[in-house]
């Protein structure tokens, strides 16, 4: 009976016990978040219940699972307790891993609802999110480490290493030198204000904004939601355009190709009415004015100024839309119009040349003669 009854209380014990540690912690983190609501720790915190109890379980069965005395586990007693080792360590890196996922995202939570930049912002929603990286992979590693130490023939072959790892590091170095260039250009980037997520980019032709930054990647989500990953190195070695660099507000142009009888004042008028309805514009500045001409057409450049790249795109949109809309209704003559219409027949008597004496006397001309059909030829062919 006993051999029934030491196990079921060890291990029932053991579970009830955690159970308990973790409704009591949960509980108290829910009483310190409603006391603190302007602290979002707190509730956050609440997601570390599940990797505690496990810490919690493993480390009392690692401490206890002897005292089952079953013979099973007597006869497996060090393979046991290497993997309630194992399993400890892996929890633990997960446990650290939520913890300071909560205090960092508290932290920029709290200083988001603070700050009245934007900028600076989503600056720091970057260089958070490569912090957790970081953290994250830095964690990662060591409990990788920490496990492979738990192996003695691990142990052996890492201070065999140590003689050869001079050579290790320089084959490494080299074949991994894109991955350390896009490594550092992801520091370079995080910390140097470079490019922030949430910035409205310009990178080969696309038009997007920045929706991911990694260690190693960048993602920019273009206008018709596809995403464009690109290495960091690119931001750090090509030019490109960041249209959320140094403040958000935006000037637009709209171009229009029109005839040159187009009424530039009653556009420039209308361009102001359309302007005073359109909720894009911000009210900073506008302008028409003609830039251009050629023998056929006029260029006309309508300026628009909004809050930011979104607004400034709408605002574009809306006084090409109407303008052209409103040419086409009231002044269809200002559209650009190609001439199909045969040329004018200048008089049979022009100057005092060989072709109009000829016509005056009704002589015909020695460099003008005419094929079996009557028709004119000029002689070249």
């Amino acid at each position: 009976m006993e051999n029934v009854l030491r196990p079921l209380t060890v291990l029932g014990g053991t579970v009830v016990l955690t159970l308990l540690l973790g409704w009591v912690v949960d509980l108290a983190l829910r009483r310190a978040d409603a006391r603190h609501p302007e602290t979002p720790l707190w509730g956050l915190l609440r997601r570390c219940r599940l990797p505690l109890q496990v810490v919690l379980l493993t480390a009392l069965l690692r401490g206890t699972y002897r005292e089952t005395r079953w013979s099973v586990v007597e006869d497996h007693e060090s393979g046991i307790g290497r993997l309630l080792t194992l399993v400890l360590i892996g929890a633990g890196a997960w446990l650290v891993v939520r913890i300071v996922s909560a205090v960092v995202e508290s932290t920029y939570a709290r200083y988001a609802t603070s700050a009245r930049d934007r900028a600076k912002v989503r600056r720091v929603r970057t260089q958070v999110t490569l912090i957790m990286r970081i953290v994250t992979a830095v964690v990662v590693v060591v409990a990788v480490a920490a496990i492979l130490l738990t192996f003695p023939s691990m142990r052996t072959i890492g201070t065999s290493m140590l003689a050869s790892a001079g050579i290790i590091g320089i084959v490494a170095g080299v074949a991994a030198q894109s991955t350390l260039g896009n490594l550092f250009a992801g520091f370079q980037i995080a910390f140097g204000d470079m490019v922030r997520i949430g910035d409205t980019v310009v990178v080969d032709g696309e038009w997007g904004v920045v929706e991911e930054v990694t260690l190693t990647f960048l993602a920019v989500r273009t206008w018709d939601e596809r995403r464009i990953t690109m290495p960091v190195s690119y931001f750090t070695s090509k030019p490109f355009e960041n249209w959320s660099r140094g403040g958000i507000q935006m000037t637009g142009t709209v171009f229009l190709q029109l005839d040159h009888s187009a009424p530039v004042r009653l556009m420039r008028e209308k361009l102001h009415e359309i302007l005073q309805d359109c909720a894009a514009w911000d009210g900073r500045d506008w302008s028409l004015a003609v830039t251009d001409t050629t023998p056929s057409t006029i260029e006309v450049r309508a300026v628009v100024t909004a809050k930011d790249a979104d607004d400034i795109w709408t605002a574009r949109c809306t006084v090409r839309e109407q303008l052209i809309g409103w040419l086409a209704d009231e002044h269809p003559y200002a559209l650009p119009r190609i001439a199909t219409t045969q040329a004018a027949v200048l008089p049979a008597q022009v100057g005092n040349g060989a072709v109009g004496r000829a016509a005056a006397h009704h002589e015909p001309d020695p460099a003008v003669t005419e094929n079996a059909d009557g028709d004119p030829r000029t002689g070249r062919g």
